[in-house]
């Protein structure tokens, strides 16, 4: 059994690093895995990208040109959209890999061109990452719902018109993808009932298949020495936020998180915190929550991600649309608490009053009594954070996960002898 993952990057980014982690996790029991990608930054053997100055060239200015489109939408929001209209030669790479079973995660940045995916000859299993599959380009949809009919009049490029590029691009969808032989893995149930609920999806088989990671690196480690690495306060209660571009992108709701810690300092709830950013520097006009925040910049290595969790005593994630971020599970399995927003897969990792708090959804009031429950007793917070660890230990850990993918290849390879 040859399976290829195919994703934008190795390891930059969530999706990249959970395709990532799924290869490695393959590897370990021995499934023969390789990787195709556009942008390698790790050393692995096993992951192919274009291997010249002129194609990686190439490639970047694919991302660029995929864009072009959006400049005629004046208005629209300023969120990730993608068009996937840029000739691509995956089919070739693929051919020359020739894999039994193509498994896709993240494709976008012109990586993948729509039509592409009727040309190839392999089962394709898609994993996804965010709800770009099945929306007219949009990766999160901010709640509009059109997709589970048909896109168009899309509020996120600012368009009134029917016919407009998200309505374009779902027709280009529709018409490519009809008959391709695809399996559908989501990491949450909240993302495995919108693919149900789409008009380009809903009749295609889903599965749900949590990201896995590695136990071994992602586990509790000795607070005070944590802190003492990272040159935080021992005496604090640390709340921990982060995430790629995290307090600019406003789906992971930053503004939350200030008004949820605004009214803990007003309301005397918590006297002795601070506040530990990290995926972000210190902004021009740093927020005063009337405590002292720590700006971390971006953590690209697992072990100094551990050795931050570790340090935290409680990490919160107050998005607003997400599918099951390698954040909070990173968090669990070193065993600290999480309050986040109960919404998208919040619910799959963070069981309330068990691994932490789920807050009402958008109520920042809500999200700062969360965040002084977990914090407001040492032998809750205690088994809290046994309990986190053991919900990861059974549910995410890689080998655990890998299995289930092993699982799905092998069942998807005995339906082919039969077809």
């Amino acid at each position: 059994m040859k399976i290829l993952l195919v994703n934008t990057s190795d390891i930059q980014g969530g999706a990249a690093r959970a395709a990532y982690r799924l290869h490695q996790g393959l590897h370990h029991i021995n499934i023969n895995s390789e990787m195709l990608v556009e942008k390698k930054l790790s050393d692995d053997q096993f992951v192919y990208s274009p291997s010249n100055k002129l194609r990686k060239g190439l490639g970047r200015l694919r991302a660029k040109i995929d864009k072009f489109p959006l400049f005629l939408y004046k208005n629209r929001q300023n969120i990730i959209f993608s068009p996937a209209w840029v000739p691509d030669n995956l089919k070739k790479r693929i051919n020359i890999l020739n894999p039994d079973i193509i498994h896709l995660h993240w494709v976008a940045g012109g990586f993948l061109r729509i039509e592409t995916l009727k040309k190839l000859n392999q089962p394709i299993i898609w994993t996804l990452h965010d709800m770009w599959a099945f929306t007219g380009g949009c990766h999160y949809d901010n709640e509009c719902g059109k997709y589970t009919q048909y896109c168009g009049k899309c509020p996120i490029l600012g368009s009134s018109k029917k016919n407009d590029l998200s309505h374009k691009i779902w027709k280009r969808k529709k018409q490519s993808w009809k008959d391709v032989n695809l399996t559908i893995v989501t990491p949450s149930h909240w993302l495995a009932n919108c693919v149900k609920n789409s008009s380009l999806f809903k009749n295609y088989r889903v599965e749900v298949i949590p990201n896995g990671l590695d136990t071994s690196i992602y586990k509790p480690i000795d607070k005070k020495v944590a802190r003492e690495l990272l040159s935080l306060p021992q005496d604090k209660e640390l709340i921990l936020f982060g995430a790629i571009n995290s307090t600019n992108d406003e789906r992971k709701g930053f503004k939350y998180l200030k008004q949820a810690l605004q009214y803990l300092a007003e309301n005397n709830l918590e006297k002795d915190i601070n506040l530990v950013v990290f995926g972000a520097s210190e902004p021009k006009d740093p927020p005063n929550f009337g405590f002292k925040s720590y700006y971390l910049g971006a953590f690209n290595d697992d072990v100094s991600l551990a050795l931050l969790y570790s340090a935290a005593d409680v990490f919160v994630a107050p998005s607003l649309q997400d599918n099951l971020p390698n954040t909070v599970v990173e968090s669990l399995a070193c065993g600290t608490p999480c309050v986040a927003f109960d919404i998208g897969g919040m619910p799959d990792m963070i069981e309330h009053y068990n691994t932490g708090y789920l807050a009402e959804a958008f109520d920042a009031d809500d999200l700062a009594r969360g965040i002084s429950w977990v914090l407001s007793d040492i032998n809750r917070w205690n088994v809290l954070s046994q309990n986190s660890r053991k919900k990861v230990e059974r549910e995410f850990a890689l080998e655990v996960v890998a299995k289930q993918y092993a699982d799905l290849y092998a069942d998807i390879l005995e339906r082919e002898k039969y077809k």
